[in-house]
């Protein structure tokens, strides 16, 4: 049964995958996007399959953006987004985030918590009508799963933490997590994020470094974990963003409650 209705904005939709092919596709796309743009190395059963997969794939929620244009259901696939309660983790036993994260202050929070992977969209569609559809359709899912806290590792392009500098230090210096939430990179992974001190970040230019993802995050009322961690397979370096639903601000939950709540 569908967490809710799909969501429209002209010729394109929003919804949870329905059947294996959907799935197939939205792996599809994440290949396209990861592997052949970004730089990521496939296995060999990814490279000979041209899709991204792994096990938490079966046990997991496919969010989807569909242009009807370019075809219904899996042959309109433009963007997707995976997401995994903690209710779907008896089926696996972890977190896809704990192979980098020490996650104990978001695994003891009360409540259900969503972690959030997997994102991507088409080359052609990443624009603000796409960013927004998929906001409302997380939105929607939240509001019916009584969602109290998102989390999940967002990725910065490259590996070379010099070069970004800027991004990372911002996050630490003006988004870092409370302690009580804060998860940690884990000490074999830990790469530092206080590259630069605070006195030389212009704010503006911090905000305006870092990915559209990551700002969306960020505009929720997100907080940033302590350490980022390079991942040498998708070619990024990974920083944690922790979301309590409660503190989505006024704007964004009166605009999600109004247009993302099935009536």
């Amino acid at each position: 049964m569908a967490a809710f209705d799909a969501l429209t904005e002209g010729s394109q939709e929003i919804r949870l995958a329905e059947n294996d092919r959907e799935i197939a596709a939205a792996q599809a796309l994440r290949y396209r996007v990861f592997y052949d743009e970004m730089g990521a190395k496939p296995t060999a059963g990814m490279a000979a399959a041209l899709r991204d997969f792994d096990d938490f794939d079966a046990v997991c929620d496919h969010l989807l953006v569909i242009d009807r244009n370019r075809g219904s259901g899996a042959d309109g696939i433009v963007g997707t987004y995976r997401l995994m309660r903690r209710s779907n983790v008896a089926k696996i036993g972890r977190f896809y985030s704990v192979s980098e994260y020490d996650l104990s202050p978001v695994l003891t929070y009360p409540g259900e918590i969503l972690e959030l992977g997997r994102s991507c969209v088409d080359a052609a569609y990443r624009n603000k009508l796409t960013m927004q559809l998929l906001w409302r359709g997380i939105a929607a899912y939240v509001f019916h799963h009584k969602i109290e806290l998102m989390f999940g590792c967002a990725s910065l392009h490259g590996i070379d933490p010099q070069k970004l500098a800027l991004p990372l230090s911002y996050l630490y210096h003006y988004h870092r997590a409370p302690e009580a939430l804060c998860p940690k990179a884990l000490p074999d992974l830990y790469t530092p994020m206080n590259l630069l001190p605070k006195e030389e970040i212009n704010p503006v230019r911090g905000l305006a470094s870092l990915p559209p993802l990551v700002k969306g995050y960020l505009r929720l009322g997100g907080f940033i974990g302590d350490g980022a961690v390079i991942d040498r397979q998708f070619n990024t370096t990974d920083v944690c963003v922790i979301v309590k639903t409660d503190m989505v601000s006024d704007k964004y939950y009166k605009h999600y409650d109004r247009t993302a709540r099935p009536e």
